[in-house]
Formats: structure tokens, sequence, C-alpha cells
């Protein structure tokens, strides 16, 4: 099972933009600097921010912005923003189960539903953290 770091870089661009976003534009190639990641996984991220409207683009010159309180920005909302179908590929299921197989051919329906859970429970917990929760634990931690 593997999560992508597209989320942790995101939640990272975010964190810079509010803290830098009202004293310098912040772009593309300085977000590049600050995560240590190239600029065009950078623009891809950020682009998927700006489709879930979580932040405002200036196209050419660049410049972004968030777009919404901290508050409304959680850790589930940007996750699916930059990895929409993540969890529904969080845990994969063989496809080739023998029909024959009393286990095989029930497998399917048993994981599914035990499968759910666990992305139900995944989506409650990301979902309870928020931008805001994050922004305060920086402050702290610096």
């Amino acid at each position: 099972m593997h999560i992508s770091t597209k989320c942790s870089i995101a939640i990272h661009c975010l964190i810079f933009i509010n803290e830098y976003g009202d004293v310098k534009r912040v772009t593309s190639e300085l977000l590049s600097l600050t995560t240590g990641c190239n600029p065009v996984t950078i623009r891809s991220i950020l682009s998927a921010l700006k489709k879930e409207n979580i932040l405002t683009v200036k196209s050419g010159t660049g410049g972004a912005k968030i777009n919404c309180p901290l508050k409304d920005i959680n850790l589930y909302r940007v996750y699916t923003a930059v990895e929409p179908n993540a969890l529904e590929k969080l845990i994969g299921i063989h496809s080739m189960p023998s029909p024959f197989c009393p286990v095989g051919k029930n497998i399917h329906t048993i994981l599914d539903k035990q499968y759910a859970k666990i992305r139900n429970e995944l989506k409650t917990s990301l979902g309870s953290i928020t931008l805001k929760d994050i922004i305060e634990d920086y402050h702290t931690t610096i």
C-alpha cells in the first residue's frame, strides 16, 4: 500500500502561501525551491487546488493566494484534489481469483465491505484536520 507525497507537498505549498503570499509573489518556481520538487509537479498540484477552488493563481507572472477560510480546507479536500481516485486505489483486490474456489468466488464481496470501512474511517479522519489546525501547529513549532 502506498500513499503518494502529493498531499504533503500541497500542504507545504498552502502553508507557504499562507505565510508569505502577502509579502512576496509565490510562484511555482519559488514553491519548487521550498519543497524540493520539480516546478512541473508544483504547477500540477496548484492546478488541482485551483480546480477545487482552494487557490487563486494568476496566469503568466504567477502568484498564488488561498481562496477560502483556512477552517474550510481540510486534509480530505486537499487529498482528493491532488489524488482524485486515491481512496478507491488505497487497497486493491486481486483481479483474477478462481471462481471455482469457495474463497475466490466470495473474496471481492467480503473485502469490498471491509475495505469500504477503512476508506470511510480515513475520509472522516482526514476531514477532521483543517489547514487552520495545521498552520496553528506550524506556528507552535517554529
